[in-house]
């Protein structure tokens, strides 16, 4: 990959979990993206960013509707520019971060140019870095990552409620904006609720739910893992078998074969 590696992209419904060797900042113009670093969740949107260090396992989900900055830093980057420094204090740690109205209007700006002149992706991603540095240095002096909004005592979360609706509609595609209104809450609201009781994102809950339910399957019926894995909202036996073994530390099949 080239040391600077930027590209437009629209992240969809498909929830994706992985890790790579390369940093990677991620900046939306429009939309939302909720996205978890090693079990940790935030929203992705046109007030706020993320940042996230090699090797950190992330999990993402968009809602097809988002207008996405993904950056790519090799860590060749980081001892090849006069900026590594930088860069390295840049990617200390995993944070999500406030996206001032400055950089806001700078990263649409950066995009129609990236998509007019794709060849300049590597010049255009240097000054997106710099215009970041120079945010968070002043936003940020101390490194510590932002925080949560706070929430209201008085505001709560049926968490029983939450878990029958999401139960039954586990075959089915499950937004945040629909848990979000089976509480009376906005989509930002409930989300800041909802991590700060139960200390993961909603998309990672309904995720853990899938699996748990999956694994119950797998553990007491005869029926094919494809038809487990559709059961519990997995497009293919694919995906399902490698969230199963993630979150497991084994195969569906081993599984299956062990009981």
């Amino acid at each position: 990959m080239a040391l600077l590696d930027l590209r437009t992209s629209n992240l969809g419904h498909e929830h994706v979990a992985h890790a790579h060797s390369h940093h990677q900042l991620i900046l939306a113009t429009c939309g939302t993206t909720e996205l978890a670093i090693e079990g940790v969740g935030d929203r992705v949107t046109g007030g706020r960013g993320c940042l996230i260090p090699c090797a950190h396992h992330h999990e993402y989900q968009g809602d097809g509707r988002n207008r996405t900055l993904v950056l790519d830093v090799s860590l060749a980057a980081l001892g090849d520019r006069r900026d590594g420094d930088s860069l390295q204090r840049l990617f200390e740690r995993p944070r999500f971060f406030p996206v001032s109205p400055r950089l806001n209007h700078l990263a649409v700006t950066l995009m129609a140019q990236l998509e007019q002149f794709p060849a300049l992706h590597s010049e255009i991603a240097a000054l997106l870095l710099r215009a970041l540095y120079l945010q968070l240095e002043d936003e940020l002096p101390t490194g510590t990552t932002a925080s949560l909004a706070g929430c209201r005592s008085g505001e709560r979360i049926d968490l029983q409620r939450l878990n029958a609706w999401i139960d039954r509609h586990l075959a089915d595609e499950i937004r945040v904006d629909q848990l979000a209104a089976l509480c009376a809450l906005s989509p930002g609201h409930f989300h800041a609720l909802f991590r700060d009781l139960t200390g993961v994102t909603p998309v990672a809950y309904v995720q853990q739910r899938r699996l748990d339910h999956a694994r119950a399957l797998v553990r007491h019926s005869g029926l094919s893992l494809g038809h487990v894995a559709s059961l519990v909202g997995f497009r293919d036996q694919g995906s399902f078998s490698r969230a199963y073994r993630r979150h497991f530390q084994l195969s569906p099949s081993t599984e299956r074969r062990d009981r």
